[in-house]
């Protein structure tokens, strides 16, 4: 058996959050149409989800620090970490604003811009490792 090492925990701890993070908002997303059936279950799910994700968000930020720390990322490497980074600060920003949302219409473009980001961003974490 390979030893763990810390470097093994915290990537773990970070693709952990970023299955919570993106997979939930997908599974969430598939979700919906079929709870939009059910007067203010819709809600009631995504608060619970909520309860889940930021938190989640919160450990793939410090994990974040923490993979650019271990890293020394340098030349297009950066880059491509600058890249990322604009796409966690998009999910991040845009899934804050989907919860505040009160319209249809601001729920559908802050949650797709949300999704879009955490997707690019899990892209290009990827492309890092």
């Amino acid at each position: 058996m390979l030893a763990i090492t810390l470097e093994n925990v915290r990537v773990f701890l970070h693709v952990l959050a970023a299955t919570i993070w993106v997979g939930g908002q997908l599974t969430l997303g598939a979700l919906v149409p079929a709870l939009r059936g059910y007067e203010g279950v819709t809600k009631v799910a995504a608060n619970r989800f909520n309860l889940v994700a930021w938190p989640a968000f919160g450990v793939l930020l410090l994990t974040g620090i923490w993979n650019m720390q271990a890293a020394g990322f340098s030349g297009p490497a950066a880059m491509t970490l600058n890249v990322k980074l604009g796409f966690v600060v998009l999910s991040g920003v845009s899934a804050f604003l989907h919860a505040q949302a009160r319209t249809p219409k601001g729920l559908a473009i802050w949650g797709a811009l949300g999704l879009v980001g955490a997707l690019a961003a899990l892209f290009f974490g990827v492309q890092l490792g």
